[in-house]
């Protein structure tokens, strides 16, 4: 593949730390079985008889890392509510429950991944429903696509719907079951998935930290701090914890694979304890504003040393694209004097992501040896955007202008495992 390349070496500290990248301007990518063999200036590659896809002028990344987003509610993106609690009451929980009828997974599933890649996603971690046939749907269209997911059958035995509650018992039955069948396979790993504390009981929670125990392999997601009334609701379900935090440490679900939801409203206590376990908030911009949730703290979460992850959180969130999540999550950032440049903006939904997960030496580069996963990006995109490129100044305007008025408009193809996804 030749194309303008960019693949970061690690997190750049400034606008000007351009030696925690690799940029070049005519780069050739040599693909082989799914995995990047070479990068380097064309005229070094010697493709012997390799077939050459000429992407020039346009710039290839790594493929998109989005950390946090929810399978069941595609179809209930855009739907009005005054805030979290009332939008998953209203419309979240009535349309999960219709994710029990197999041939809606298999379909929407396909649907899904569709347009995660159509927006240059290459990388999902998602939550199913508390349905088992939603997860297994979901993971066997990744399979077939040689995707790497990482998603689990949500957990959640009290506060939903009837047609939405499995036990303690069942939930673990089921994931057990998911796990030996889908943790490893492929590109696949499972995550552990309560819910959030409100929607699991301490015997469902006993049963979660079971889980954990028996599979330190696996991903824990679940929600936290969120929203204010959520906070106070899950405090007078647990009134033994200290705070929110405390109720996921109580049961062992944070550990350095742990992904914890939005992470808003948090003390000095609770960013403590989860910087001494290494768990990994999960910065959801678009929703946080669509809910009026509240703005995450990235510097104060760095400065205590957490390694913080950013993520679309479809269907709060408001768009598949990870370039409109960076445009929102630079609004949220400004308003409180932090400042997100496009080096490292780009940088955390790729390699920085892939750091959060575990997975930097899988995914989120083009050195050799990564999974060739990538995203083929034209900043002219549109008339505005044409526009604006008339006057940049270099590869930081560039780049910032496809964080603040890119979307899947912007994305010219899509590569998962080496294979082209956009027809």
């Amino acid at each position: 593949m030749r194309a303008r390349l960019l693949s970061f070496s690690r997190e750049p500290q400034t606008p000007d730390d351009t030696d925690s990248f690799r940029y070049i301007e005519d780069g050739a990518l040599l693909i082989e079985g799914g995995l990047i063999r070479a990068m380097d200036d064309f005229d070094r590659i010697d493709p012997a008889e390799a077939e050459i896809i000429d992407h020039r002028p346009h710039l290839v990344m790594p493929g998109f890392i989005d950390t946090h987003l929810h399978f069941p509610q595609t179809q209930v993106i855009a739907s009005w509510a005054a805030e979290l609690l009332d939008w998953l009451n209203d419309y979240t929980f009535p349309e999960e429950t219709r994710y029990a009828d197999p041939e809606l997974c298999a379909a929407m599933a396909k649907a899904f991944l569709d347009l995660l890649t159509a927006h240059g996603t290459t990388t999902a971690v998602a939550y199913a429903s508390v349905h088992a046939t939603s997860a297994e749907s979901l993971f066997a269209e990744a399979l077939a696509r040689d995707m790497r997911l990482i998603t689990g059958k949500v957990l959640m035995d009290r506060n939903a719907p009837d047609a939405l509650r499995d036990t303690a018992q069942s939930g673990y039955d089921d994931s057990k079951s998911l796990i030996a069948r889908w943790q490893g396979k492929g590109r696949l790993g499972y995550a552990i998935t309560p819910r959030f504390a409100i929607t699991s009981t301490p015997a469902q929670m006993e049963a979660a930290q079971a889980l954990a125990q028996e599979h330190p392999d696996c991903h824990i997601q679940t929600h936290l701090s969120e929203n204010h009334a959520e906070i106070a609701l899950s405090c007078q379900l647990y009134p033994q914890a200290t705070d929110y935090t405390d109720i996921y440490a109580c049961y062992g679900l944070l550990r350095e694979n742990s992904l914890l939801g939005h992470a808003i409203h948090l003390t000095d206590r609770e960013i403590g304890a989860l910087a001494e376990t290494g768990a990994k908030p999960v910065f959801c911009p678009t929703s946080n504003l669509y809910l009026g949730s509240g703005l995450f703290n990235d510097a104060k979460l760095r400065a205590a040393g957490l390694t913080n992850a950013i993520a679309s959180d479809i269907g709060g969130g408001t768009s598949y694209s990870m370039l409109q999540t960076l445009a929102e999550g630079y609004k949220v950032l400004q308003l409180q004097g932090q400042r997100l440049h496009p080096f490292r903006a780009f940088h955390w939904i790729t390699r920085g992501n892939a750091v959060a997960l575990g997975l930097a030496d899988r995914i989120g580069t083009l050195e050799a040896g990564s999974e060739a996963d990538l995203v083929v990006l034209d900043a002219r995109a549109t008339p505005a955007m044409a526009l604006r490129m008339a006057r940049a100044r270099g590869l930081m305007d560039e780049l910032f202008t496809l964080q603040v008025m890119g979307d899947d408009r912007a994305v010219v193809q899509t590569y998962i495992a080496g294979r082209a996804q956009k027809g």
